[in-house]
């Protein structure tokens, strides 16, 4: 049997595009990434990075309130009770990914708890390779397998992950526990001056924390940085811990001096975000694609998610290296069923 259509990916991306081509009758098997410990580890889990998010605030759609009936009648009973209590703060990334993953599922989407491991998109249809050894053909896909944020890996990193630990300042900045506290934000380029400008709007005092005695950033982005009075930069520096309790998180950032390793400094801090970039996961697609210098899949037609392959498409954070938020990953994974679905019917298929 050959599919209609493929999805590999199962974040906002992955979900709305499973939602369109469902409703659009195209039957969707959807990959949505095995549920193995090294996934979860490096950040690539199934149902993506909110998956291992804690309170998400600036989701359309989901204010704070008690949303616990809601997802008791809406997401499956025995998905349901491993699902830790709704907080009550929003919405919970694996509350709102379960929905999502549901929705899709209600209108008809299969779905395959496994990695797609290789793909040949040099004939048509294409061929998709399971973790298992299984050839799939498509005659259509969108890739939506995301990006990870890069750590430095510490154990300490991977311990406070949503207790403090995060790698995006406006997905996490808000939030309760990073109001009117120190922060520490570790990186030099642009990305942590962003970061760590953004939340100064929130925090006591932001420590940037680099390893050299000048930034890489931009000057303007630097210039920004350096003239906030709300930042510290902490020059030569390297993070030694990440230091903090079960119960309350992250409390401080022990540092380490770059040129001498017997000097250390421990900054007291609510919270710890790395801005040290992403990596998209594009691994398994052997280069089949076109991508842009920092390895992010190429949308090859002006406000289309069309690759460079015909017939192949990109939805979310796996070919945007700029937003990185859940709504504009789903507003993409929408974009890229519209444009299979009529890629679809051009080719007499429907």
């Amino acid at each position: 049997m050959t599919e209609k259509v493929v999805i590999i990916g199962s974040g906002p991306a992955g979900w709305a595009a499973a939602i369109y081509t469902s409703r659009a009758n195209l039957e969707p098997l959807l990959f949505e990434g095995a549920a193995t410990q090294e996934n979860f580890d490096i950040g690539r889990p199934p149902l993506g990075q909110l998956a291992i998010t804690t309170e998400v605030e600036n989701y359309p759609g989901f204010p704070a309130g008690d949303l616990s009936a809601y997802l008791d009648n809406s997401i499956d009973e025995k998905k349901r009770k491993y699902m830790a209590p709704h907080s009550g703060e929003g919405v919970s990334g694996p509350e709102l990914m379960e929905l999502m993953r549901q929705q899709g599922i209600n209108f008809g989407t299969r779905v395959r708890t496994e990695d797609i491991e290789s793909v040949d998109f040099s004939e048509h249809p294409f061929k998709l390779t399971t973790q298992g050894g299984e050839t799939i053909e498509a005659l259509s896909v969108i890739v939506a397998t995301g990006a990870r944020a890069n750590y430095l890996g510490l154990e300490s990193e991977n311990r406070f992950k949503n207790m403090g630990v995060s790698a995006c300042a406006v997905c996490d900045g808000a939030l309760p526990r990073f109001r009117d506290n120190p922060l520490v934000v570790v990186g030099g380029g642009d990305s942590a001056m962003e970061e760590s400008d953004y939340l100064s709007k929130f925090a006591s005092k932001v420590y940037v924390v680099h390893r050299r005695d000048e930034l890489r950033a931009s000057k303007i982005m630097a210039d920004r940085v350096l003239e906030n009075p709300k930042i510290e930069v902490k020059w030569n520096s390297v993070i030694d811990e990440v230091l903090g309790d079960d119960v309350n998180g992250v409390t401080a950032v022990r540092i380490r001096s770059s040129k001498d390793e017997s000097q250390t400094e421990e900054l007291e801090a609510a919270g710890y975000f790395a801005a040290i970039g992403h990596t998209p996961n594009t691994d398994f697609l052997g280069g089949q694609l076109e991508m842009n210098e920092k390895g992010y899949l190429t949308w090859t037609v002006p406000f289309r998610t069309n690759t460079s392959v015909e017939g192949v498409f990109a939805a979310g954070d796996v070919a945007d290296d700029y937003y990185r938020q859940a709504i504009t990953a789903a507003g993409s994974g929408c974009m890229a069923a519209l444009d299979a679905e009529r890629w679809l019917a051009a080719q007499g298929h429907h």
